[in-house]
């Protein structure tokens, strides 16, 4: 199943869950472009698609500066995998289709 769409993402941080909007929009290439969204603001992402994988990099600066490396799985409306925010590990991150 494709990954393209809206998704509510959660992401347990140490500092509490933190939930988001992604969108993702495949190109033919085996790549996506997308946002996500939440309550620090909105950040454009790019990344892979390989298979049902999504693997893309973000940078936050709140509630610091942090370079986020990501990854999903898709199994049809839901995704599953991690986000890994250097020092602190790599946390969960789950999601449901929403369009």
């Amino acid at each position: 199943m494709s990954a393209a769409g809206t998704w509510d993402i959660r992401i347990k941080t140490p500092i509490g869950d933190q939930t988001a909007r992604l969108s993702v929009v495949p190109d033919h290439v085996g790549g996506f472009t997308g946002t996500v969204s939440g309550d620090p603001g909105s950040l454009d992402i790019a990344g892979k698609v390989d298979g049902d994988r999504l693997t893309w990099t973000m940078k936050t600066t709140k509630p610091m500066p942090l370079d986020l490396d990501c990854n999903a799985l898709v199994q049809g409306d839901t995704l599953e995998g991690g986000v890994k925010a250097g020092m602190f590990g790599t946390m969960a991150l789950t999601g449901t289709r929403v369009g």
